[in-house]
């Protein structure tokens, strides 16, 4: 069983932390969703360890331990960063990887399949945000428990606040809420101890949300696709897979699998079957889209 190593990086002029797994085989690039971190690939680093794989989880700018974002539109800085990751990547392994993106991480992922300027064997959109009428950052903005530790009069303490997100977590990205283990959700609000930073949170994903008004150009996509999303999702409603069924089905280029009785973060929820349908897409020769 690999190691998990835990470093610092630089990526495309950004400060990041990342998750690394030294290993045998197409590396993999993972990058988790919106106020989320590298934490949530825990699971699935775990399981990739033990099949001995190559893989580095990064947080994102203006997330958990990474550097702020720059004034501007959080899109191409976002883009630049995950561009610079997938060079890092492939020079450590000698090949390009496979992308796996979680929400916003899987809109990036898309993204980065429409480039003609960087090279990766493959992409994983998994609940891919910015396919439909991004209802989730409402949702989020709306949840109980996040309004009141914003419209508290006193400064919380910290337990205070991470009950309170991990709470709005367990319901909003699961489809079995209670089941989540204690050490997930502890990873999750490891990154929201006060009211500020939920705050900085929200206000990035209110700049964010104009630029997710279905930024692709999926005809563009040339690389083979794997899309995950899980049936009980109520963050990013599974019907958003039409979209890139439509633009990359008739290719053969794309491969979908809808999870039953899963929720938002398949990697989470159900990091075993996740796991296997990632190294069987990495594993398998995939004809490029002409």
């Amino acid at each position: 069983m690999q190691p998990l190593i835990e470093h610092r990086l630089e990526l495309g002029g950004f400060a990041t932390r990342a998750l690394e797994l030294e290993g045998e085989g197409v590396p993999l690039l993972l990058v988790h969703g919106f106020a989320d971190s590298a934490d949530t690939w825990r699971r699935t680093l775990d399981r990739l360890a033990r099949a001995g794989r190559r893989a580095l989880a990064v947080d994102l700018p203006g997330f958990a331990r990474a550097s702020d974002l720059y004034e501007g539109k959080v899109l191409p800085q976002l883009d630049a960063f995950v561009k610079a990751a997938v060079r890092h990547v492939a020079a450590e392994a000698g090949e390009p990887p496979v992308v796996a993106g979680n929400s916003l991480g899987g809109c990036l992922a898309l993204r980065l399949g429409e480039r003609a300027d960087v090279e990766v064997a493959g992409i994983v959109p998994v609940a891919p945000a910015g396919l439909e009428h991004p209802a989730w950052f409402r949702i989020i903005d709306r949840s109980t428990p996040v309004r009141a530790i914003l419209a508290s009069p006193i400064p919380l303490p910290e337990a205070v606040v991470r009950a309170a997100v991990g709470e709005a977590y367990r319901q909003l990205a699961f489809a079995r809420p209670r089941a989540i283990a204690k050490e997930v959700v502890a990873a999750f609000t490891d990154h929201h101890r006060d009211r500020r930073a939920v705050a900085r949170y929200l206000d990035t994903g209110r700049r964010l949300l104009p630029e997710l008004d279905f930024p692709f150009d999926l005809a563009a996509v040339r690389c083979p696709v794997l899309l995950v999303w899980g049936d009980r999702d109520r963050m990013v409603p599974h019907r958003g897979s039409r979209h890139v069924i439509e633009a990359l089905g008739g290719r053969g280029s794309i491969t979908y699998e809808l999870l039953e009785g899963c929720g938002h973060c398949p990697q989470v929820e159900e990091p075993d079957r996740f796991t296997r349908l990632l190294l069987r897409f990495a594993e398998a020769p995939a004809a490029r889209v002409s």
